[in-house]
């Protein structure tokens, strides 16, 4: 690499085209089951209807499914089709599980022999970019999306934070939201709170209105921001932030997005 560009500009252009026409998504066949012994289907995938099937599967590389003890389980039955990806939880013990695709990868854009090329990889790979290469931008992109289940009585064991890019923090668990009622969430930036930041809230069924009923509400100097909910049904919600504070030394940026899939009861 004979140098570093950092331009917003750049940046700008290793965004995916698609990433402003399509939403990231896991979709859980349950949140709340009232025993153990059980299992949950779940979903993921990319499309532009919430929660439907029409552009392609999410990659399950990076799942991470967090027990309510706080260890680690594995998926059973995982599998990708050409719409979807699918795998089941074994619910085995009572309580919250959190479920998980964490990202942590680098995105390049640089100049070899007078062609522009592009590249995305860990940070261990980034020696596949030439040594002859020039104009080279490197970009850290963190991705946190996840869903939230219980298996009989809540608790908030497998909640805790990673400390590492956006999260959620909630102080209303996940899976006791109901129509009508206020519920508080905290957003954190590598374990702080992050102020000031808009999250954007979309309604399931986006297909069956003639409004999509999106929202946004936005963070206070805590980090904690309030979501009144106005029917039950899913919501995805999203939150994503660009700083220069790269945990990589070879990246000039940093993106960070966290998304979630909420279940909100009926009163």
């Amino acid at each position: 690499m004979k140098r570093l560009v950092y331009a917003a500009a750049a940046f700008a252009f290793l965004i995916p085209a698609a990433a402003d026409a399509h939403r990231a998504w896991l979709r859980p066949s349950a949140t709340v089951l009232s025993t153990k012994d059980t299992f949950v289907t779940v979903d993921a995938a990319v499309s532009n209807d919430l929660f439907y099937f029409e552009f392609r599967p999410l990659p399950l590389d990076g799942l991470e499914i967090t027990a309510p003890d706080g260890s680690t389980i594995a998926p059973e039955n995982a599998n990708s089709g050409k719409l979807r990806s699918t795998f089941d939880i074994p619910l085995k013990t009572p309580g919250t599980y959190r479920i998980a695709l964490v990202d942590d990868r680098l995105m390049a854009q640089y100049t070899d022999n007078g062609e522009k090329k592009r590249w995305r990889g860990k940070v261990e790979n980034l020696k596949e970019i030439p040594a002859s290469a020039s104009d080279v931008v490197v970009i850290q992109s963190q991705r946190r999306m996840e869903t939230f289940v219980t298996a009989g009585k809540t608790d908030e064991t497998a909640l805790k934070p990673a400390g590492k890019g956006l999260e959620m923090q909630p102080i209303t668990h996940p899976n006791d939201l109901v129509a009508n009622d206020e519920a508080s969430f905290r957003l954190l930036l590598d374990g702080k709170p992050a102020a000031d930041m808009k999250i954007e809230i979309v309604p399931g069924g986006v297909r069956y209105r003639n409004q999509p009923g999106d929202f946004s509400v936005t963070t206070d100097k805590d980090g904690v921001f309030k979501v009144k909910w106005p029917e039950a049904g899913l919501y995805w919600m999203e939150a994503s932030v660009t700083d220069d504070k790269p945990s990589v030394k070879e990246a000039s940026k940093r993106r960070s997005t966290y998304a979630a899939t909420l279940e909100v009861l009926p009163e």
